[in-house]
């Protein structure tokens, strides 16, 4: 998805569609991605992404497999560190190429590298989340929510992606501008869509299990609605659960009932819709070439709809 935004963000100013420079800024995004991917696995404690056993769980079943010394889960994560290191590495060769021969060298590295800041920031304020005393402020707790969605996921998902593609291409500010107008609103959509598939997705789509957010315990917007419209013995009964690595599955459906029938999914669901509009009606006036708006549209409306496969 990110690599295909790139290419619609470059196509969106005329340029052409078989230009290196652009594949190339596609691949080092794809290897950001997969950096990105390993490390939240690491950080997640997750065991699979995209119904396979996620990298860390890999080397530890090679270690184990192999009969080598020492412990097989630290080897797991050990490996798995190295090898993100390695994709962000190769990510940032590949880009600096790109980027070097592009219409705007300085422009297309200043937005590179705040992605991925920002990313690494979105990361951490994820984590800080899970491990922070309960009892937030509904309010507060929905604020911090959106802020590590759109730090996390949202901006290095969508609005950079097309941004960059924008750049390398020599776009103007003003371009650049309503390209956000567009990507800002579907990149939040994006991520709250696929928190909504983190507790309510098809394990056979999504590639996690059934609740998976819940047992990681993140504090998702979705959370902090339940936060405002559970009773007290509710939240405390969430509260209980999130972060729970042995969640049942009864459990799981218990919760889900409750976000459910309390609303909660609604809202969620509803802001979905709300920033979907918000971001096609956007890019109905964007100014770019009328091919590069077509596929955009259809990827938005795409992405929308199975944001888990891209997540």
């Amino acid at each position: 998805m990110r690599a295909v935004l790139a290419w619609w963000g470059w196509r969106g100013t005329g340029a052409a569609a078989d230009d290196e420079r652009i594949l190339d800024a596609a691949v080092a995004l794809e290897l950001f991605q997969a950096a990105a991917l390993i490390h939240d696995d690491i950080l997640d404690r997750s065991d699979t992404r995209r119904g396979a056993p996620s990298i860390h769980r890999t080397f530890e079943s090679r270690h184990r497999s192999s009969g080598w010394r020492q412990d097989p889960a630290h080897f797991g994560l050990s490996a798995a560190v190295l090898t993100g290191d390695l994709c962000l590495s190769l990510s940032e060769e590949v880009f600096a190429a790109a980027a070097g021969a592009s219409a705007n060298p300085a422009g297309a590295r200043a937005m590179f590298n705040e992605m991925r800041f920002e990313v690494m920031a979105g990361q951490y304020l994820d984590v800080l989340d899970e491990v922070e005393v309960p009892g937030q402020d509904p309010a507060a707790a929905l604020e911090r929510a959106r802020t590590v969605l759109r730090f996390k996921s949202a901006r290095y998902s969508v609005v950079h992606p097309l941004g960059l593609g924008g750049i390398l291409a020599g776009a103007e500010e003003d371009v650049l501008e309503h390209y956000e107008r567009f990507s800002s609103p579907l990149g939040e959509a994006f991520q709250l869509q696929d928190d909504l598939l983190g507790v309510f997705g098809n394990p056979a789509e999504t590639g996690k299990p059934a609740g998976d957010d819940l047992r990681e315990g993140k504090r998702t917007a979705l959370v902090a609605h339940a936060l405002d419209l559970f009773t007290e013995d509710q939240v405390a009964h969430l509260e209980a659960a999130l972060g729970d690595p042995d969640l049942g599955p009864e459990t799981v459906t218990r919760i889900q009932g409750l976000l459910e029938s309390s609303g909660a999914r609604g809202r969620v669901e509803q802001d979905v819709a709300e920033l979907g509009e918000a971001s096609l009606a956007a890019l109905a006036h964007a100014p770019m070439h009328v091919d590069a708006r077509s596929g955009l549209d259809r990827l938005a409306r795409r992405v929308l709809g199975q944001a888990r496969q891209n997540g």
